[in-house]
């Protein structure tokens, strides 16, 4: 298999995965828990933290970057040049070329629908969530995603952490010293920000789902190499390790590390992606089969 094709096949199937992983627990919204604690006193010094987190997500609408992409799958460890695009609620590309020249392959994921484009083929694949069994079976949340790649805290199910919303959040204060634990429970999900204890910024993400049927899934997300965005703090380096369960029970493991080269925040990129009609349109199912054959 040439490698450009196995890099963004890789990448599609990390990236189908972990979005279940992210939402499986948005139709367990309501299941929610509320950290309480009898010692008001401790749980003013919680929200007081937890707020200090929330308020360090950059002000910017737009974010861009060239990057370099390297994926680890088993034995398997490749590196390409690319870029990557955001608009805040709207989009999220990353568009894979080796040395910076051609691209082989795109992913684009918008609120309404993921599209992967398979150059070196000329395959493609665009459906909502909805469309896709396997993303509905495991659930898939784009706001979710977009405050993975936007070092934010976020909650299960909804577009926005809201002021109300952060009491639901648990911080460990006590015995902690530079690396406080912040925690959310939704259902079979858990959530767990690492954030630094003096300036309230992100440093890793964990979320596991643990299935009754299927094991424990997980993904780790570390941020690193902080940058000024406006007033804020945003990390150039981010990497995260995936693993996740079908429904045989088979274990997939991925390890990607993304690295932006110089953060641009202008919007002169066009947020949605036209497919050529030399393109041919396959199934997730067909591109899944391909995939666990890698």
């Amino acid at each position: 298999m040439k490698p450009q094709f196995f890099i963004i096949s890789a990448a599609l199937s990390a990236i189908f995965i972990a979005c279940g992983t992210q939402q499986q627990a948005t139709t367990n919204g309501k299941e929610t828990q509320t950290h309480t604690t009898a010692d008001n006193s401790n749980r003013k010094a919680e929200l007081t933290f937890v707020e200090k987190v929330s308020d360090n997500a950059v002000y910017t609408k737009n974010i861009s970057s060239k990057i370099n992409f390297n994926l680890k799958k088993g034995d398997r460890d490749i590196s390409v040049d690319g870029q990557i695009h955001m608009r805040r609620d709207e989009v999220i590309r990353i568009q894979l070329a080796p040395l910076g020249l051609v691209e082989v392959g795109r992913i684009e994921m918008t609120p309404q629908y993921v599209l992967i484009l398979i150059r070196p083929t000329k395959e493609y694949i665009k459906a909502t969530y909805n469309e896709i069994d396997f993303l509905r079976r495991n659930g898939l949340n784009f706001y979710s995603l977009q405050a993975l790649f936007w070092n934010q805290l976020f909650m299960p199910g909804t577009q926005r952490v809201s002021q109300q919303m952060l009491e639901q959040f648990a911080a460990e204060l006590t015995n902690a010293e530079n690396n406080v634990p912040v925690k959310l429970e939704d259902g079979k999900m858990k959530y767990q920000w690492t954030a630094d204890k003096n300036t309230g910024r992100i440093t890793q993400t964990d979320a596991v789902y643990q299935s009754g049927t299927n094991g424990q899934s997980s993904l780790q997300w570390k941020y690193s190499n902080f940058t000024a965005v406006g007033t804020k703090q945003y990390p150039q380096n981010h990497s995260f390790t995936l693993t996740a369960s079908d429904e045989m029970g088979k274990k997939t493991s991925f390890s990607v590390a993304l690295k932006m080269k110089k953060i641009d925040t202008n919007g002169d990129f066009e947020t949605n992606t036209s497919v050529s009609s030399k393109y041919k349109q396959i199934t997730v199912e067909q591109a899944i089969k391909r995939l666990t054959s890698l």
